[in-house]
């Protein structure tokens, strides 16, 4: 009788602390030994033949079965999306469940729930869109569902439906401060943005590449600012998503630097799309459209250094998938302006195809910050580790086997999401992951997928500081502190 369920031989075991050599056994959907020979004889046996061995990629922002505030629903579904993922070594999600104004915020909750159970391969857990935050949400809603593993939410500072005031984000900054909650901000000035797309838009300027001139720098800039000022006031946790632009990371630095709870995540088109690729013919650069959008060469450098020292915690793909269609990013066909366009670029397939490619590969990150990044920060932020982000015994046996030397031309045909394009069509990537292991469950393999709908669970996420290290102590991520507070009034 096999002693394990399953046992990888002669992995290459990376962690965000280290790298070591040896077996991987795994019974009941979690790691029993790590590292070294394993005696005993595994029900399946794979060959890792000195690849490496990653934990599980956690995607902590992505849109999935959304619909946008515009009214456009992703293309992706929760099997389309967690299959995408899973091919790309990711074995866990947090899409959002996004209120839109005048939803109550458990029903809201309720409708994910119904979209992700049947069809989700993977495991996830949700994060909130706040967009209305009346007394009964803030008074009863939120704090019941931050209780009940719903313990981060995002708000916005742009978008005519979703944007909130500054008095309305301090309401919630300082609800997340007594609860022990995380508030996601999306930092764009939205007047700022409004003024130049007017007047774009009014002069005959309303081709895609003109999107990228409207969300100008200094509106990140200075929403970034702005968001900090607010959660310094009343000392409250906060990350800043999808940042792109270069006096954004200063300040976040210098915020981090001040000892605030500020933390910072970038996504993949920061780092390999310019501005220039929404200049197409037509409409067809709206396939580049996000918010903010890709800069320029030197914006990229200022990311990837802030991936290398530590100011940015997360690497995530914001999957935002929509059909390039009338239903989809192109509401109007070819008449659509850029302020009419769906935002947002597909990604959750290639997001550590891209980390590890251009980051690792590259020289300009390590392994171990590649792990951080791609999956225990993740982990830690949203308070699912040591359950999941790591590669340790008594944790998920989520992990996937890379081969370092595969070279890959990427092409929409071979992935596998719901979008029917891809931004990095063409691209050379170097390094993929060949075997994808969630809770056990050989669920990629050889190209093929051997995972059932609906064979994902639901995590809820608790607050950061209830995440203790199993076994060695392992350094907690950068500036975190104890998120919950005495109140402040």
């Amino acid at each position: 009788m096999a002693a394990y369920d399953l046992v990888v031989r002669n992995a290459r075991i990376v962690t965000e602390t280290g790298q070591t050599e040896g077996d991987i056994a795994v019974k009941d959907g979690v790691f029993v030994a790590v590292g070294g020979e394993v005696a005993g004889r595994g029900a399946r046996e794979i060959d890792a033949g000195g690849r490496f061995a990653l934990p599980g990629g956690v995607d902590s922002h992505c849109h999935i079965e959304q619909k946008s505030s515009m009214g456009v629903m992703c293309a992706d579904d929760f099997y389309s999306g967690t299959v995408s993922a899973a091919f790309g070594g990711t074995t866990t999600i947090i899409p959002f469940a996004a209120q839109h104004r005048g939803m109550s915020l458990r029903e809201v909750v309720k409708e994910y729930h119904a979209a992700a159970g049947p069809k989700a391969i993977i495991d996830y857990g949700f994060h909130l869109i706040v967009s209305d935050p009346t007394e009964h949400v803030l008074g009863q809603e939120l704090p019941a569902l931050i209780r009940d593993g719903y313990t981060s939410f995002k708000i916005y500072m742009t978008y005519d439906a979703l944007k909130l005031s500054d008095y309305q984000i301090l309401d919630v900054l300082a609800l997340a401060r007594r609860e022990g909650a995380l508030v996601m901000v999306h930092a764009e000035n939205h007047d700022m943005i409004k003024w130049l797309a007017h007047h774009l838009v009014e002069q005959g300027y309303g081709a895609p590449k003109f999107h990228a001139v409207a969300h100008a720098r200094v509106a990140e800039a200075e929403a970034t600012h702005r968001a900090i000022a607010l959660a310094r006031l009343v000392d409250a946790p906060m990350l800043i998503v999808h940042m792109s632009e270069i006096e954004a990371i200063e300040t976040v630095r210098q915020a981090q630097a001040k000892g605030l709870r500020i933390y910072a995540e970038t996504c993949p088109q920061y780092v390999m799309l310019t501005a220039d690729d929404l200049d197409k013919p037509g409409v067809e650069g709206a396939m580049w459209c996000c918010s903010p959008p890709p800069r320029d060469a030197a914006a990229q450098a200022a990311v990837w250094e802030a991936l290398k020292d530590g100011t940015f915690q997360v690497f995530s793909s914001d999957h935002a998938p929509y059909q390039f269609n009338v239903g989809g990013k192109i509401p109007k066909g070819d008449k659509t302006t850029f302020k009419e366009m769906a935002n947002g670029v597909p990604g959750v397939e290639l997001r550590l195809p891209v980390l590890f490619s251009e980051g690792v590969q590259k020289g300009r990150i390590t392994m171990q910050q590649f792990v951080a990044l791609s999956a225990t920060n993740h982990a830690r932020l949203y308070g699912l580790y040591p359950q999941k982000g790591t590669i340790a015994v008594g944790s998920d046996a989520d992990f996937a086997i890379w081969d370092a030397d595969r070279e890959v031309t990427v092409r929409w045909a071979d992935l596998h999401d719901n979008v029917g394009y891809t931004p990095y069509e063409g691209r050379q990537l170097r390094g993929w992951p060949v075997t994808v292991v969630s809770r056990g469950r050989v669920i990629v393999e050889d190209g093929k997928l051997a995972a059932e709908r609906g064979s994902g669970r639901f995590l809820a996420c608790a607050s950061p500081d209830s995440a203790k290290p199993r076994g060695e102590a392992v350094p907690e991520l950068k500036g975190m502190s104890r998120f919950a507070a005495k109140p402040l009034f």
